[in-house]
């Protein structure tokens, strides 16, 4: 499979012309640049859309999206897109420096109702936890809880859905190679379409002088 990373940058009039409000709007700028290439029924049956992103954050003179994505974007109407083929080789390293944006939460058995899991202490066990999952594993010893926020995302009709997002960054080392490439190609957790999921990963050699 070709993967695509993209760098979208959107200065302060780009956001003015996107109206670019809240997490929402980001998501709706990111699926613009791509065609819809899933049918009906693969969307109801949760068919993932080859689609990451994160908000890499910004000031007023505007913010970086990262996306990667299974197929090439579309140039932007507003803002300014660069786009790079990942190497084959790039997913082949045994161990990565990380950083990721997820939605840290579990779900009662029972009732099915999802509660955010607070501190970051406990935020750093629940991702340790999840590790073998996702065909990683992490020292906890070495991870790095970041910046914890909620955010509101208008649902319509005057519902509002409230989600958490916390920043992790450490070094991973791969123990599961295809449950790893999954990982990275589809993206981890919940909350991917409002910018969560996406393993921001660099290789980690042996070397530190190797090419």
């Amino acid at each position: 499979m070709t993967l695509y990373l993209s760098a979208l940058h959107l200065n302060s009039a780009a956001c003015r012309k996107q109206k670019i409000t809240d997490v929402y709007s980001l998501h709706r700028v990111v699926y613009d640049l791509f065609d819809d290439v899933r049918t009906e029924h693969q969307k109801q049956a949760s068919v993932p859309s080859g689609i990451q992103w994160v908000d890499k954050g910004g000031d007023v003179r505007g913010r970086q999206l990262l996306i990667l994505s299974d197929r090439s974007p579309n140039q932007p109407e507003y803002g300014e897109l660069q786009t790079k083929v990942l190497p084959d080789h790039f997913l082949l390293h045994k161990q990565y420096h990380f950083s990721v944006c997820l939605n840290p939460a579990t779900r009662d058995t029972k009732t099915h109702k999802l509660t955010p899991v607070r501190g970051r202490e406990a935020i750093g066990a629940w991702f340790c936890q999840r590790a073998t999952a996702w065909g990683i594993a992490v020292d906890p010893r070495q991870l790095q809880v970041e910046d914890i926020n909620l955010l509101q995302v208008d649902a319509g009709t005057h519902k509002y859905i409230t989600l958490q997002q916390a920043t992790l960054s450490g070094r991973l080392t791969v123990a599961d190679p295809e449950r790893f490439k999954t990982s990275f190609t589809q993206g981890i957790g919940r909350g991917r379409a409002f910018g969560c999921g996406l393993l921001q990963i660099v290789p980690l050699t042996d070397n530190f002088f190797s090419e």
